[in-house]
This record gives C-alpha cells, sequence and structure tokens, in this order.
C-alpha cells in the first residue's frame, strides 16, 4: 500500500470520514501527484507545492478550491511525517489564497411557513406527501444536515421526549430537539410507513416507495418540488433549511452556543456566519427605519 492509500485508509477508519470525504481527498492527491509528475511526494519541498499551486491558478481554479488543495495536501504531509518516516511537510508555510466568506442563502421564516404549508395544502393527501412534510418539518425544526436526515433510524427517534439522536460528521452523536409540528408530521408518517415496509425489521426512517432507505438526492429532489408546489419561485436546497433554522434560533435567542450545540459545529467559529447574517438584517431593519439612516434610493 502506497502512501496516499495509507492515508485515505486512515481517514476513513480511524477518523471516520464519510466516502464522499475520502474521495476529495483522494482527487485533490491525485492532482498533485500528476502537477509535480514524475517527483516522489517524498521529495518535495516548499518551492515544489507553491509551484504546484500557482499551477492550479493558472487553470482558473477557484480560489475557494485551491485552498482545498492545499488543506488536503497539509493534512497528508502531517500523517505522512508522523507515521511513514517523512523528512518535512512542504506545505508549512503556504497560506491559502485570499478569499470572501460566502455567506449561506437563508429562507426568511414566511417563507419557511409558505414552504412547509403551502406545499402541504397544495399536495395529495398519500403516504409519500405524509413522509416528505415530516422530512421537511424535521429539517427546518432541528437544523439537520442531510446525511443526518438520510441517515436516521426508528429507534432515533423518541417522540415521547420530543428529541431525535442523530450521527454528524465524524460519526458523531448527538441529541436534537423536535418541534412540536415536526412531532405531528412524524406521528403521521410512522402511520404512514406501514403501507410501504414491508419487512418490519428495516431500521430507516424515512423510505422510499420501495420500502428501503431514502437517498439523500431523493431527499433533495422532493424539497424541490415542495418549494415549486408552494410557489416559492425559488430553487430549494436541504441545506438551506438547516441555515434557516439557526439563523432564527440565534435571532430569537441571541445563544450563539447553544446553537452551536445543536448544529453539532466543531468549532464555534463554523457557526459566527450566522452572526453575520443577523446582522444584515438588522442593518436592512436600520436602514428602512432610522431616520438618520443611509438615503433611500
Amino acid at each position: 500500500m502506497n502512501a496516499v492509500d495509507q492515508y485515505l485508509q486512515h481517514l476513513a477508519a480511524e477518523r471516520r470520514l464519510s466516502s464522499h470525504t475520502v474521495a476529495a481527498y483522494r482527487r485533490d492527491l491525485a492532482r498533485l501527484c500528476t502537477l509535480v509528475d514524475p517527483m516522489p511526494l517524498a521529495d518535495l519541498t516548499l518551492t515544489d507545492i507553491r509551484g504546484a499551486i500557482v499551477r492550479l491558478r493558472g487553470r482558473n481554479l477557484a480560489a475557494p478550491s485551491v485552498a482545498r488543495h492545499l488543506s488536503s495536501w497539509r493534512g497528508f504531509y502531517v500523517f505522512a511525517c508522523r507515521r511513514l518516516g517523512y523528512a518535512s511537510n512542504p506545505c508549512i508555510g503556504l497560506r491559502p489564497p485570499k478569499m470572501a466568506r460566502a455567506l449561506p442563502q437563508v429562507l426568511s421564516p414566511d417563507a419557511c411557513s409558505q414552504l412547509l404549508n403551502g406545499a402541504a395544502d397544495a399536495a395529495s393527501d398519500d403516504a409519500l406527501q405524509a413522509r416528505d412534510r415530516a422530512m421537511f418539518e424535521l429539517l427546518y425544526t432541528s437544523g439537520l444536515r442531510l446525511s443526518e436526515l438520510s441517515g436516521l433510524d426508528l429507534n432515533d427517534l423518541d417522540l415521547q421526549a420530543g428529541e431525535a439522536q442523530v450521527t454528524g460528521k465524524g460519526k458523531k452523536t448527538r441529541i436534537v430537539p423536535v418541534g412540536r409540528q415536526a412531532l405531528t408530521a412524524l406521528s403521521a408518517w410512522l402511520t404512514a410507513r406501514r403501507l410501504l415496509v414491508r419487512d418490519t425489521t428495516t431500521p430507516a426512517l424515512f423510505v422510499n416507495q420501495r420500502g428501503v432507505r431514502l437517498s439523500g438526492r431523493s431527499v433533495q429532489l422532493r424539497l424541490n418540488r415542495w418549494a415549486m408546489l408552494a410557489g416559492l419561485g425559488q430553487k430549494v436546497h436541504p441545506h438551506m433549511l438547516r441555515h434557516a433554522f439557526a439563523t432564527h434560533v440565534l435571532q430569537s435567542s441571541g445563544d450563539l452556543r447553544a446553537v452551536q450545540e445543536m448544529l453539532g459545529h466543531a468549532s464555534i467559529s463554523t457557526t459566527q456566519v450566522y452572526t453575520h447574517l443577523d446582522w444584515q438584517h438588522l442593518a436592512k431593519v436600520y436602514d428602512q427605519a432610522h431616520p438618520r439612516a443611509r438615503k433611500k434610493s
């Protein structure tokens, strides 16, 4: 097994990263091998890595993509120095290109209500609609990631306590609250679920028409369908409901640490992006309401 394969095995087995994340690391390291060919990775210097970055930028790769490549390479060399006897990490001292931090797209509370209520009124009342309503209420009320939602099992849900146990990044589990309307929708779905599931040993909470676990891609497609039925006039992806959850809770409570815990963020700096969104909202209100605000167009 070569050095890259050993590192990827470490990511999957020891750090328990998802298969999609490991695949991304594989692609980034394969790109490095191509950029420096025929030099072996163990012999690369700071100059070589800097040259690889210049070649990436020369291919019009966006700054965030270049930064991700550098992060992947740096992680590999940290592992190789500790475990494989590499003499040095040639990525030390290199900084990623500067880039503006993109703020997440967030639906307003009114738009979330329109999505969850308007689509339900327009759609037929069958098992799939009950499932979709439960999924989207849960995404919004609990701030779940798409993978966390599709990975839920029946025994992860506690309707009596009003909570669910979810498995997030790095296989870390956390308990999240489940709101009243989501609990009502989940109860309706659990009744309807019996119509789709023939194998009573199937653990998945959300299943498709064949009675097997619903894929993340299917959740995305169904959510877009609901947005169209609700007349939102825009594409909606599952992470927008997670962003909406975080923003709306933060605006109401001001408790950044609590939002961090509910989202399952390892670092509070990741959660702080929602304070910028909140400030944008406040600034807009100020501009519209204060007599000494900026001149209105």
